[in-house]
């Protein structure tokens, strides 16, 4: 048995960048899948079949695992929100994980195994306001990956999402510049009472990619959150136990 083989898209910065560092260390050989170069990488759009279809070219046969990262968002009153806005977060979080998980999907259902994880976020398990496109993206990824963990489970392609709370990465600090949330936003309602670091979301990916440690966990969205999706106290209450 050679090498196993990871694709992580989105792996230039943040959470997919950890998460290639962390299959990297494991054993994995990691092809990251982004817009901008990555080592060992493929430059690439995920919304593009053609770019997509070159990175099937790429990887061949050899493919064990596939994480679809890559995401945008978009903060805007849904009533301003222009067809624009729309539909690029939704050709970004949505049609390209149905691009990648299907090229690469064929592949792993022609060896009988496989692992997909497909990073979600909280946004898929509840509201967020001003972030309609982005929210029915991630509510959109975990139906999709429940219902290819029914129909791949039975030949041997294991399905799963992980659903990240907020992450400091440079997407925060981006929506942060734009005066949208500060970190006590965040902090006072986790109960952690912290944010999350890239490394929370790739032990996970890292846990579900590996058939040893999860062979038999299929179709869950994991929420990795710090208690934000569990807790339903109001702020004084939340605050007063600190």
């Amino acid at each position: 048995m050679g090498q196993r083989v990871a694709v992580v898209t989105g792996a230039a910065q943040g959470i997919g960048l950890r998460i290639a560092d962390l299959l990297r260390s494991e054993g994995y050989e990691v092809v990251g899948f982004d817009l901008r170069p990555t080592p060992g990488g493929v430059v690439g759009d995920v919304a593009d079949p053609g770019d997509v279809a070159a990175l099937a070219a790429r990887v061949g046969s050899r493919v064990d695992v596939l994480v679809n990262n890559a995401g945008i968002a978009g903060i805007v009153p849904f009533e301003d929100m222009t067809t624009e806005q729309w539909s690029r977060i939704l050709s970004v979080n949505l049609t390209g994980p149905f691009l990648l998980t299907q090229a690469l999907g064929r592949v792993m259902l022609a060896r009988g195994s496989g692992s997909v994880v497909n990073i979600a976020s909280v946004a898929g398990l509840t509201g967020v306001a001003d972030r309609a496109a982005y929210n029915t993206t991630k509510h959109g990824l975990i139906g999709l990956t429940r219902t290819l963990a029914v129909e791949w489970g039975g030949r041997g392609v294991r399905v799963n999402a992980v659903c990240p709370g907020w992450v400091k990465t440079e997407m925060d600090v981006e929506s942060q510049a734009g005066g949208h949330y500060a970190d006590t936003d965040i902090t006072d309602h986790v109960p952690l009472a912290r944010f999350a670091q890239p490394d929370d979301i790739a032990q996970a990916v890292s846990f579900l990619s590996d058939p040893t440690r999860s062979g038999y966990i299929n179709g869950v969205a994991l929420p990795v959150d710090g208690g934000w999706t569990a807790d339903g106290s109001w702020q004084s209450l939340r605050l007063s136990k600190r």
